[in-house]
């Protein structure tokens, strides 16, 4: 017999996985995979298989950078592994507005 807490990461990625792929899928699955500081501090756009990373800091990009080998892992679980081919994390440029 399985914990429930331990079944629980598995079954929510597999229902998100059932689901179209959309920006409010891969929004979701972000916000699973980082937790809720390095959401606050990103911007994410999936681009043709490449998941663009906009840092609001160059410390949370370095962060993220930090990260990616863990972060990819569990957005391909939750979004399929053909969904995410490439990780491009780069800090906002902020004289932009």
């Amino acid at each position: 017999m399985q914990a429930i807490k331990d079944a629980m990461p598995r079954v929510v990625a597999d229902i998100v996985r059932a689901a179209p792929l959309s920006p409010a899928k891969v929004a979701f699955a972000w916000r699973l995979a980082v937790g809720p500081a390095v959401d606050r501090n990103t911007t994410i756009q999936l681009d043709q298989g490449t998941l663009i990373v906009e840092a609001t800091t160059p410390q949370w990009a370095d962060e993220v950078r930090r990260s990616t080998h863990l972060i990819v892992g569990r957005l391909r679980s939750m979004l399929g592994g053909e969904a995410l081919a490439r990780f491009d994390v780069k800090v906002k440029d902020r004289s932009l507005g």
